[in-house]
């Protein structure tokens, strides 16, 4: 049941119809935003993300593993579930940008939009409000160039044919490199064969937060210095007051 494939007359097309109806189900939607942080979670995690049994979970589990959205990873006796990769989060990004919001019923679920909203991960790239902030600095300090951040989609489609991510060309500038290598991005070390300047456009903010290799790399020193930190929910991340300080001082980001 992969997506991917051939046939006797050349690589197959896409079936949209297959994937949509694979997200389309609420409790396999609600474990696959689960997982777009990029981390692996035991079954068990899922279950209660999406308010299923052990047996339902293990269900959906299986339907995404063998289409190809979800991978399995094992630790000894235990499986841990991982997104395939960075495409399947920049797939379900872009669906939540034109998605109705959902119902909010719960002070649980009204407090876990507003962290969300305010400071998340998408896959492996920083995203949510300071995100999008974050991107903003580097363009306004130099470091990125190419465009202003700013999602007009209209626009898009009439200049030329949109291709979500990449429609625009950001660049990193050499004054952008410098100050990204003392910061202490690796350059050296990035994997070759992804891009290095990428974007989303942020489904929160509906503007433009910095994804590739770039901001991979920059998402994993916030951590590393601990400017970052986790939140009790997945995806969810806060802001520390190092990290506040430190953004100020190193990129101009002000107001967190």
């Amino acid at each position: 049941m992969r997506f991917t494939g051939t046939n006797e007359s050349g690589p197959a097309e896409p079936d949209i119809a297959r994937a949509a109806a694979l997200i389309a189900d609420p409790s396999r939607a609600r474990m696959l935003k689960a997982l777009g942080d990029g981390r692996a979670l035991p079954a068990s995690m899922l279950a209660a993300e999406a308010g299923v049994s052990a047996p339902t979970v293990s269900g959906h589990l299986r339907k995404l593993v063998e289409s190809g959205l979800v991978r399995v990873e094992r630790n000894g006796r235990h499986r841990y579930h991982r997104l395939a990769g960075p495409e399947v989060s920049t797939a379900l990004e872009a669906l939540a940008v034109i998605a109705p919001p959902a119902r909010i019923t719960t002070l649980r679920d009204s407090s876990r939009a507003n962290a969300l909203t305010r400071s998340r991960t998408c896959y492996d790239h920083l995203a949510g409000r300071l995100g999008v902030a974050l991107m903003h600095a580097l363009l306004h300090g130099g470091l990125l160039e190419g465009h202003d951040g700013v999602h007009r989609p209209a626009q898009a489609v009439r200049d030329r044919p949109a291709s979500y991510g990449h429609d625009h060309s950001y660049r990193l500038t050499e004054h952008g490199r410098r100050t990204l290598t003392r910061f202490g991005v690796p350059f050296d070390r990035l994997p070759p064969r992804r891009p290095l300047v990428r974007y989303c456009v942020d489904w929160s903010e509906h503007r433009h937060h910095l994804a590739g290799a770039l901001g991979a790399a920059i998402t994993s020193r916030l951590f590393e210095l601990g400017w970052l930190r986790r939140g009790s929910a997945p995806r969810v991340v806060h802001l520390t007051e190092a990290g506040a300080a430190g953004l100020r001082r190193e990129f101009g980001l002000t107001g967190y």
